[in-house]
């Protein structure tokens, strides 16, 4: 974290010191001034809406992702192919059309079914972000889990252990140590990608940098700002992820 806040300080550093350079306007995010301070503060705000929605799009997509990935390594050809399918097909959207059909299209949906909902910008992206992501998560698990050796489950089976038992309590907690680095890759790709609820309204970090580029007319200072909000975030995310790597092993040889 300490690394993540010199990174953040030595580049804001560098911006500031531009201050004085052409017509660059600094100034909007100087934290010297109370406009500055204002500003920033105003950018800040959206930290809690994209980590907020991040999370729960991330906890949402590996519950989803799980659920898709232990049927598409059935031997059963009928009960693979519809994992392979929704891998497939979901992979294929880009998060965008996904956003504006989830966030506009799915409640006139549900709605020709007798069920009529409202699904707010929060909502509408997590949904979208869930599912986009499931796809890419399930395909981690698959693999993550075909990488144990067969002799592990044929060890569980000679001591009497049920299928459920056998993925518990063998193959889920080794398979867990080889894909948390994907897995974390894949959270990085949540937060940077969160930025999209921005074009359905989530106050969030990147609607927070349009709104105020609105009112202040200086794109370049407020958007170097906010690449370096989502620098910071993703740093943390970063080193957490390795400190839980070194925590569980995920990083030792096999």
């Amino acid at each position: 974290m300490k690394r993540s806040t010199i990174l953040a300080l030595c580049a804001f550093g560098v911006l500031a010191g531009c201050s004085s350079s052409g017509n660059w306007g600094w100034y909007v995010i100087d934290p010297s001034t109370t406009n500055g301070q204002n500003n920033i503060r105003f950018l800040l705000g959206g930290f809690w809406a994209t980590i907020s929605l991040s999370l729960i799009a991330a906890a949402l997509s590996m519950t989803i992702g799980m659920i898709i990935a232990l049927p598409g390594m059935s031997t059963n050809r009928w009960v693979r192919l519809p994992s392979r399918i929704y891998v497939e097909f979901v992979r294929a959207i880009p998060l965008l059309p996904m956003l504006f059909w989830v966030f506009y299209g799915l409640p006139v949906v549900l709605r020709s079914f007798g069920i009529t909902i409202s699904i707010d910008a929060f909502w509408g992206a997590i949904i979208t972000l869930a599912i986009s992501d499931s796809a890419f998560t399930a395909e981690i698990y698959r693999s993550g889990i075909q990488s144990i050796a067969k002799g592990q489950t044929e060890a569980a089976k000679t001591i009497g252990l049920t299928y459920t038992q056998t993925m518990r309590y063998v193959i889920l907690p080794q398979a867990i140590r080889r894909i948390l680095p994907p897995l974390a890759n894949q959270f990085i790709y949540i937060v940077k990608m969160s930025a999209f609820a921005s074009v359905i309204g989530m106050q969030e970090l990147t609607r927070r940098a349009n709104e105020l580029v609105v009112t202040e007319y200086r794109p370049l200072e407020i958007y170097s700002l906010l690449i370096l909000e989502y620098l910071v975030l993703v740093l943390a995310i970063s080193f957490f992820v390795r400190w839980l790597e070194r925590r569980m092993g995920a990083n030792e040889s096999r």
